[in-house]
């Protein structure tokens, strides 16, 4: 050390005792000398004082840290290493930032706030895990974190020690450190071990704990337990051990203290139906519960803690029956406490009353005779060498027998209860590790310390010399692995006062041998102590007593008072009492007093050690150890225990008496810290080198105070070396490690200052120049304006000074006048009002008397009057305030409801109702049409049949005629024959009327069809204005921000509620996957365990067993064949067809169609009956075979012709869209737009030229048929011979055919332009849905667009509005460029194709050269024309049944996403799609289920494989327990990644195919006219896509867990150490962090993550997903999910460490998350919400960044601080560390104003954020554009089974 500096100057400051505060501060108000007496002192208050030194009685006083180093996380890291120091670091932490947990060198300080405090739950449990114990802030769960490390990385047992006083909170912190375990290290299988560990917790308490003095909840025994790990560190079992149970605690309290709780809890449920029985009542009426005078603690209800003891038996597997038992044994001590024993006269022996209840209850509860019992409570048995006598009892000796026996069975019970729990908690597999929490009672000093105390200070003797040996231990491991030079510390070491205790002759033999005294007494054991251990250093006897001693122990003196040392010891409990209770007819009580075998061999694992009973048979030698003996051998087993471990220590502190919250007494906390070893600690390190620094911290903290020559230097340790030794001269005080420099208590303080110092002078060298600067700048500016200040002012007053001078001369002259007509006129005013006045006073006077009897009189008139009216009025106003309030609440529930109707009117869904009904009326005027159209037909076919029929009948007159006149019949019947031949007229022409009036009934109908269609267009009319009217609605709300934001909170809250059903969907998809993977892992088990052979199913059985939903596969119309299910039901059986519901369904659905064929087939029948009825009365004339063979070529020519045209149709629907889309993405090109037109033109010219060449052809056709018609009937005329009838008739049915024929190709034309129409009208519907869903779409965005625009500043708004633009210019060129290259890339594909179709197609005809001469040459057309149809492919792919499972294992199983990393996006989806489609196509249900099945199984096998793989990789990532491979690792997590997002995107393509060519409208607006010709024809395949939804939806969230596990080891690394802006984090001096317990020097410390790394890793999660061809909705929502686990981990660090609280981390912080919203906006991610997710980590960094000062700054906290709760706030605040000296701490006021301006906040009562929260996913729907037919399938697949159709 320098020689110019010494400690003790002028304002240093420094500790002194005091006798209230134990210490006070003070600063050195004047420099102190060597030698001098006094010490001039100035206190806090500003009180002078003098401090007198001396080198013997008084020396000097400690030191202070500086106030950077106040409130640190380690003591060890304090400079100056006192009891002051270290008593003010605690008070300042657990006071001011309310932190109850400190660091002290391994030691872990946690005081007891009495308060609930949020930091245990989940969410910190999962911040803690995986953390060194450094990094993080002290918490009880960094402890127990890193006991669970070292036990996996170091193979070795751990140990929790947790000590304290009762009242400090033991076990509060051993049942959190438990509950760490059983979270982080849960079990592996559905044993739940966890939870019973957990479960005995309650029972341990309700058996163990009682309320005292000092803690409503004090452990009265002392425990450890066992936590059992297997291999891969999960929970496999427990094993607990209990120590020295309080069991005087049954028999007797002390006031306002309690017996056990189990005793209150049970009298509490006393009134239940199965605790009548027990006879219990308030537990005021019991002796053993009512001595504390108080059965009540505040807050606690006795009740439902014993609900909770209940269910923790149940769990643990304890039967009802045996807890029954318990109770009872519990319920007939207090039964036996209360029986009373009489004393006899003669004093030296009692009875008891043969009616005494108690004793009945007693007996009848445990199953013991009553006479015997009754007889024994009173009477003992003695035995001597010749004979064994009963001798009568005291009554005080009776008492004290029944005490003892109460107790004797309190303290079985609490044994057979601890071993069934241990029993419980045991495994039958192999334990790798444990980890053992030792709870046990600390130091404790009474002013009565009895046997207990005696007890209980023994055992921390030895786990003070335990805890002693091990931090020497480590300091010694620390020196060496740094290879420093080192000296032994001497520590204080406490064998000898062990050996006091438990040595040979020592106080424990002693006791145990008086004790085997027959009269020994505790005054004759006391003095055989004086006599031993008088000249013992630790043993004192007191001055004023005979029946005491003292111990000086390593806390302090106690004093301990023999009475009642032996009764303890010994613990009598007379045998003939244990008799009665052997044999008593309940088991479990004859169970608890029975010796077991072996039970000295069982005694390690035995939970408790229990004292035993001096009996006279010899054999049983347990009962005859003492208490005492007992208890140290235990002891000595729990030290071996100890000893084979590493222990951890936690020391409880109890910070006052009273119970208070965050009240700190300084007295009871140096107490106990020096009681529980903390302040040795600190001694041990203050003695060797307790400041450590790495040489990068140092270098970074120092570095300015190197000189500039010094820092160019690489070496850091040789340039760290060289300024030591330049600024501290002694060479001891600090040493050079291999990676630290150590240094002496006070160094660190030193070269602080010196910094300081160093800083101060640069500071006020600055501020010298500045300020000088600024002055000469501010002189001359003043000199200046002074000068002109001056000339002008100087003017301006003579000018003034003249002007005064002349006003006040004329003033003189006018106030002379003035002044004397004032006067005169006030005096004559005075007179004149003086005579008024007294004129009008004195007829005053006489008025007011006469008015004040006048006004008397009028006003009892008139308040008679007011009050009446008054109260009429009173009344009034209630009845109209009633109606107003009616009338107004009327008024409200009317507009509410107006203003729903509206908001309904609006919506989108209204609209969609109106659509709905539309296209329902449509449906029914097409019905309706059809009907009508299939009417006139029916009608038109009877008119031919009757024309046919009267055709025949005159052909038959005809001939007749003939007859008549080859007969040469008479004139009569030739008339007759006219009459019948005018009878036919006058009925064809009655059937000509017939049709004419169907004819006009047709035209009426389609006139008011036509009408109908008008009416639509006009609604549509009306829809499209009233869409206009919304979009004005819309830009009104535009302009009015209220509205708008009104509307955006409603739309907000209606999104929110459909996330929050979303979110509850997801939860419940999740837990159903988790179910799903048990059932999965059972039936692995099963099937290992159990094989059935010969089971047999049929493929729909299976399904139905191995789907994972049972939803059925196809429609009613859409059953399999009833005669395979028939079959199926007789192979399974009725019963077990009967289970299985799918085929039940198949069987009705079968019945029910088979049922409606039968009635079609009867219809059909029976018209076939009439028209064979019909037909057989008609003559045909025959045709030949040639004619009908050319009629069928023509009819297959046809309808070639048909197809063919049909197929030019849909090119040329393709053509027009292709081209309409090019040129709506091309808008900006005029001359692509012009070509675009006029080939429009030319197209529609074309068609309407095509159109009306159709109806000449058909006009032409019907000509055609009817002049053939007509020549063939002319024909048949002309060749009979009737010439006088051939002039006249002919020419009439000539006629009469000609209009029939005319009549039904007129019909046939309007029914095709009726069908034109309707199909146009059908059409323009379509297209005006389709404009209807965009314009509504379009509203949506714009509303979005909108109100978040509202929200903006008009200079955001200005950069949003550019963004948005750029954005759109950016989207528009990369669709083209996507169209672009998908074109190029289906050309090749056409190309290839096309050559491999020239090969068939030259194949092919080779083939049919070589066929031609065997066929004909009909037939060779009709084959190439077959064969020119084949080349049409439709996008389907045909499969063998058989080669399903090689499909699917080639498509799934095997398939890696880089085998199609160069094909169409999706291809394995579209592949089992076209798969599908030919399933459907074939009308093959069973295909098409096996099929769908078999891929969801096989798609969650497959990633079931990565679940496990990346459960396994997550866990070892989580904490570095194996450090090879690491690399490797990523690597493969990011494979598993890839292979998630590859099936993910998949599984939702091929859900979308589902959807696009289900057939549903609503999916098929974007479908081309090809795509809606491959529509699914024959399945409804909609559960189907439910069942893909909920696997997409699993797939996702297990990407997510994938993706997060990636990325959680990077965050904080990334986020909050790396230094992303250079040089602006600091460094403070560190205390025992990252030390080599902690760390892992196998891989040289953590690994480090820069923000590069996390964005790089981010991007390259968005790359693959892109790749896969990923909606870009569903990897916005992906990326939006991982940027709130960036957010959550990130705040929840910063919430948890102190360190990184500051205003460089701030700045470090804004600049990550800019940088993080910069991807976004460079990836196009934006928009999806992932930057909001770090709205709260970004108000943190501001909040470390912004002024803590003033109010101003208080509120402008608060306004910013939106997205963080007030807990968070103020845990930041609190957090917040100054690196320099010269930033401030934020102080307790402000702190304080903070939480009260948030007071009124509803925030969630977490401090962290839930790191698991998953936001709902969202799967929109996304067509394809990609044409199946051109579909490529790449030969590297080998799927050549595949046949294309």
């Amino acid at each position: 050390m320098t020689s110019d500096y010494y400690p003790y100057s002028q304002y240093t400051r420094v500790w002194i005792p005091d006798p209230d505060d134990v210490w006070k501060a003070a600063e050195i108000t004047r420099d102190y000398k060597e030698g001098e007496a006094v010490l001039h002192l100035k206190l806090e208050d500003e009180t002078p004082l003098e401090y007198p030194v001396g080198p013997k009685s008084n020396p000097l006083p400690f030191l202070r840290n500086p106030d950077i180093l106040v409130g640190e996380n380690d003591l060890t890291a304090l400079s100056y290493l006192h009891e002051p120091a270290v008593l003010h670091n605690l008070r300042v932490r657990f006071l001011e930032s309310n932190h109850i947990y400190t660091y002290c060198g391994i030691v872990l300080v946690a005081i007891n706030p009495y308060e609930q405090l949020q930091i245990y739950g989940e969410e910190v449990i999962n911040a803690y895990s995986g953390q060194n114990m450094g990094d993080m802030d002290p918490h009880i769960f960094a402890v127990a974190e890193e006991a669970y490390k070292q036990m996996a990385r170091d193979e070795r047992n751990q140990s929790i020690i947790v000590s304290g006083e009762s009242g400090a909170g033991k076990t509060v912190s051993a049942k959190y450190a438990m509950r760490f375990f059983a979270t982080v290290g849960g079990s592996a299988n559905d044993t739940n071990v966890e939870e019973k560990v957990l479960a005995s917790s309650p029972i341990m308490e309700a058996i163990g704990n009682a309320k005292t003095t000092r803690n409503d909840n004090s452990s009265r025994f002392g425990k450890y337990i066992q936590i059992g790990f297997s291999r891969r560190y999960h929970i496999i079992g427990a094993n607990m051990r209990t120590y020295l149970l309080e069991k005087s605690r049954v028999v007797f309290q002390a006031e306002d203290e309690r017996n056990y709780h189990i005793f209150y809890q049970l009298c509490a449920s006393a009134s239940l139906p199965e605790f009548r029985e027990l006879g219990l009542t308030s537990a005021e009426d019991f002796t053993f519960t009512s001595l504390g005078e108080n059965i009540f603690i505040e807050g606690v209800n006795d009740a439902d803690d014993f609900i909770k003891t209940r269910e923790a038996f149940t769990l643990l597997g304890i039967k009802e029956s045996s807890q029954s038992s318990i109770f009872k044994v519990i319920a007939s001590i207090l039964h036996l406490g209360n029986v009373e024993i009489c004393s006899e006269r003669d004093g030296e022996s009692c009875h008891i009353s043969r009616d005494d209840v108690h004793l009945q209850h007693f007996c009848r509860l445990l199953g013991v005779e009553l006479q015997q019992m009754e007889h024994w409570l009173c009477h003992r048995k003695l035995a001597t060498t010749s004979e064994t006598y009963v001798k009568n009892m005291s009554s005080k000796q009776a008492s004290n027998a029944r005490d003892a026996l109460a107790k004797h069975i309190y303290a079985r019970m609490f044994d057979w209860i601890v071993e069934h729990i241990n029993m419980s908690l045991q495994t039958s597999s192999k334990q790798h590790s444990f980890i053992g929490v030792l709870d046990i009672y600390g130091f404790e000093t009474f002013e009565v310390n009895s046997f207990e105390q005696f007890c209980i200070n023994y055992a921390n003797e030895k786990l003070q010399q335990q805890f002693n040996s091990h931090v020497f231990k480590l300091e010694q491991e620390e020196y060496m692995k740094e290879q420093i030079p080192w000296t032994l510390i001497d520590f204080y070491d406490n064998q000898p006062c062990i050996d006091l205790i438990e040595a040979k002759l020592g106080i424990l033999d002693l006791l145990d041998e008086e004790c085997k005294v027959p009269k020994g007494t505790d005054q004759n054991w006391a003095q055989k102590l004086y006599k031993q251990h008088s000249s013992s250093a630790h043993f004192q006897k007191p001055r004023m007593s005979n029946v005491s001693f003292i111990i000086i122990h390593f806390a302090d003196k106690v004093e301990y008072q023999c009475e009642g040392f032996l009764e303890k010891n010994r613990d009598t409990v007379y045998e003939e009492q244990i008799n009665i209770l052997k044999a008593s007819q309940f088991q479990l009580v004859a169970d608890l007093f029975h010796d077991k075998d072996g039970v000295s061999s069982s005694k390690s694992s035995r939970v408790n050690v229990r004292a035993a009973k001096p009996t006279p048979k010899t054999p049983n030698r347990e009962h005859r150890k003492t208490v005492g003996h007992q208890f140290r051998s235990s002891l000595h087993l729990l030290m071996e225990t100890l000893n084979a471990t590493t222990p951890h220590y936690v020391r409880c502190i109890k910070p006052n008496d009273v119970k208070e919250a965050f009240s700190f007494d300084s007295s009871r906390a140096v107490q106990q810290l020096r009681a529980c070893g903390v302040l040795e600690t600190i001694r041990i390190s203050a003695a060797g080198y307790p400041s450590r620094w790495t040489y990068p911290d140092f270098f970074s903290r120092y570095r300015v105070l190197l000189k500039k020559s010094d820092m160019m230097s690489a070496d850091k340790k040789l340039v760290c070396r060289n300024l030591l030794e330049t600024l501290i001269k002694e060479p001891d005080m600090y040493q050079f490690g291999k990676t630290k420099i150590f240094f002496r208590a006070g160094q660190v303080a030193y070269l602080e200052k010196i910094r300081a110092d160093k800083f101060r002078s640069a500071c006020i060298k600055i501020q010298k120049t500045v300020r000088g600067w600024l002055q000469r700048v501010r002189y001359r500016k003043i000199r200046k304006s002074a000068i002109t200040l001056q000339r002008y002012g100087r003017g301006y007053l003579a000018r003034r000074y003249a002007e005064f001078l002349r006003l006040s001369r004329a003033a003189l002259i006018c106030q002379k006048q003035y002044r004397m007509v004032r006067d005169r006129r006030a005096f004559l005013r005075v007179r004149q009002a003086v005579v008024t006045i007294q004129a009008y006073t004195r007829g005053m006077f006489t008025r007011r008397i006469y008015w004040e009897f006048l006004m008397h009189h009028k006003a009892m008139i008139i308040q008679k009057s007011v009050r009446g009216w008054l109260q009429r009025k009173k009344f009034r106003r209630a009845r109209a305030a009633a109606i107003i309030i009616q009338c107004a609440y009327r008024r409200r529930l009317a507009k509410r409801q107006l203003q729903q109707l509206k908001i309904e009117a609006r919506s989108a869904q209204h609209l969609k109702k109106l659509n709905t009904g539309m296209e329902n009326k449509i449906v029914q005027l097409q019905r309706k049409m059809d009907d009508q159209s299939k009417e006139l037909k029916s009608q038109n076919e009877q008119l031919q049949q009757v024309n046919i029929t009267l055709g025949s009948e005159v052909n038959k007159l005809q001939k007749q005629l003939e007859q008549a006149r080859s007969q040469q019949a008479g004139g009569g019947q030739l008339t007759s024959l006219q009459e019948e031949l005018d009878r036919l007229r006058e009925e064809l022409q009655e059937a000509l009327a017939h049709n004419k009036k169907l004819e006009e009934e047709h035209g009426t109908e389609k006139q008011s069809l036509q009408q109908r269609v008008e009416e639509l267009q006009r609604e549509n009319s009306l829809l499209k204005t009233e869409k206009e009217e919304m979009n004005q609605i819309i830009a009104q709300l535009s302009k009015s921000s209220e509205d708008g934001s009104s509307v955006s909170q409603k739309e907000a809250t209606l999104q929110k509620e459909l996330d929050q059903e979303r979110q509850r969907y997801q939860n419940l998809l999740k837990e159903f996957s988790r179910l799903e993977q048990r059932y999965d892992n059972l039936k692995e088990e099963v099937s290992l365990n159990k094989f059935h052979p010969g089971h047999r199913r049929n493929p729909s059985n299976v399904s139905s067993l191995e789907s994972d939903s049972n939803y059925p596969s196809i429609s009613t119309s859409e059953v399999g064949d009833t005669e395979d299910s028939i079959q199926l039901v007789e192979e399974m059986g009725v019963e077990k067809a009967a289970m299985d519901i799918s085929l039940f369904m198949k069987l009705q659905k079968r019945v029910r169609e088979l049922e409606t064929e039968r009635k079609r087939l009867q219809t059909s029948v029976d018209k076939m009956e009439e028209l064979a009825k019909r037909k057989g009365s008609e003559s045909r004339s025959p045709t030949s075979e040639t004619e009908t063979a050319d009629l069928a070529y023509d009819s297959l020519k046809r309808q070639e012709l048909e197809t063919e045209n049909k197929k030019l149709k849909n090119d040329l629907n393709e053509l027009r869209k292709t081209i309409s889309e090019r040129a709506s993405q091309n808008n900006s090109s005029n001359e692509l737009q012009d070509g675009y037109n006029l080939l429009l033109s030319q197209l529609k010219a074309a068609t309407e030229e095509l159109d009306a060449r159709k109806e000449e052809v058909l006009i032409l056709r019907t000509q055609i048929v009817s002049t053939a018609e007509q020549q063939g009937k002319n024909n048949h005329i002309e060749s009979e011979n009737v010439p006088e009838l051939n002039s006249k008739e002919p020419i009439d049915k000539e006629e009469a055919a000609k209009d029939y024929h005319g009549l039904t190709e007129s019909k046939k034309l309007l029914e095709a332009q009726l069908q034109t129409q309707s199909r146009q009208h059908k059409d323009e519907l379509e297209a005006l849905h389709t404009q209807i869903e965009l314009l509504r779409d379009d509203i949506e965005k714009k509303q979005e667009i909108l109100n978040y625009m509202s929200s903006l500043s008009p200079e955001a708004k200005v950069e949003y509005s550019v963004q948005q633009e750029i954005t759109r210019l950016t989207n528009d060129n990369l669709d083209l460029k996507e169209l672009v290259e998908k074109l190029e890339k289906n050309e090749r594909k056409l190309k290839k194709q096309l050559r491999i179709y020239m090969k068939k197609v030259q194949e092919l005809e080779a083939s049919m050269a070589a066929a031609q001469s065997s066929r004909s040459k009909p037939e060779l057309i009709r084959q190439v024309t077959v064969q020119r149809k084949e080349k049409d492919f439709e996008g389907m792919l045909e499969y063998n049944k058989e080669d399903e499972a090689l499909l699917l294992k080639t498509l799934i199983t095997d398939m890696r996403p880089s085998l199609v990393s160069a094909t169409v996006p999706c291809l394995p989806a579209y592949i089992l799609f076209m798969c599908i489609r030919h399933a459907d196509y074939i009308n093959d249900d069973q295909k098409v289920e096996a099929l769908l099945t078999s891929t969801i199984n096989s798609i969650k096998k497959v990633l079931k494989v990565s679940v496990r793989h990346t459960s396994t990789c997550l866990t070892i990532n989580t904490r570095p327990l194996i450090k090879d491979a690491c690399s490797c690792r990523l690597q493969k997590n990011n494979d598993d990644f890839e292979m998630t997002s590859f099936w993910l995107a998949n599984t939702s393509r091929l859900l979308h195919c589902l959807k696009q060519y289900s057939g549903d409208e609503a999916f098929m607006t974007q479908n081309t006219s090809k795509q809606n010709e491959h529509c699914l024809k024959n399945f409804d395949l909609a559960e189907y896509r439910q069942v893909l939804s909920d696997l997409s939806i699993q797939i996702y969230q297990q990407l997510i867990k994938v993706a997060e596990g990636i990325i959680q080891p990077m965050i904080v690394s990334a986020m909050l150490e790396s230094e992303s802006i250079p040089s602006l984090a600091g460094v403070k001096p560190m205390g025992y962090r990252n030390r080599s317990s902690s760390m892992d020097t196998d891989a040289g410390g953590p690994s480090s993550y820069t923000l590069e790394a996390l964005i790089r890793q981010l991007g390259q999660f968005h790359g693959i997903m892109r790749d896969h061809g990923l909606d870009p909705e569903i990897a916005g929502q992906v990326v939006r999910q991982l940027f709130h686990c960036i957010n959550a981990t990130t705040l929840n660090n910063l919430l948890l460490r102190k360190d990184v609280c500051s205003w460089s981390t701030g700045m470090q912080l804004r600049y990550n998350t800019s940088q993080m919203e910069e991807w976004l906006r460079a990836n196009n991610l934006y928009q999806s919400n992932a930057a909001a997710t770090l709205e709260p980590i970004i108000q943190a960094a501001q909040l470390l960044q912004v002024k803590k000062k003033t109010t101003q700054d208080a509120e402008a906290i608060c306004s910013l601080c939106t997205s963080l709760t007030t807990q968070q706030i103020v845990k930041i605040l609190n957090l917040y560390t100054p690196l320099n000296e010269f930033e401030e701490r934020v102080t307790v006021s402000f702190i304080r104003t903070i939480q009260n301006s948030l007071q009124d906040r509803n925030d969630p009562p977490q401090l962290l954020l839930d790191t698991k929260q998953t936001f709902p996913v969202l799967f929109p729907y996304t067509p394809s554009a990609l044409s199946l037919e051109t579909l490529h399938i790449p030969a590297s697949l080998d799927l050549n089974f595949l046949i294309r159709v």
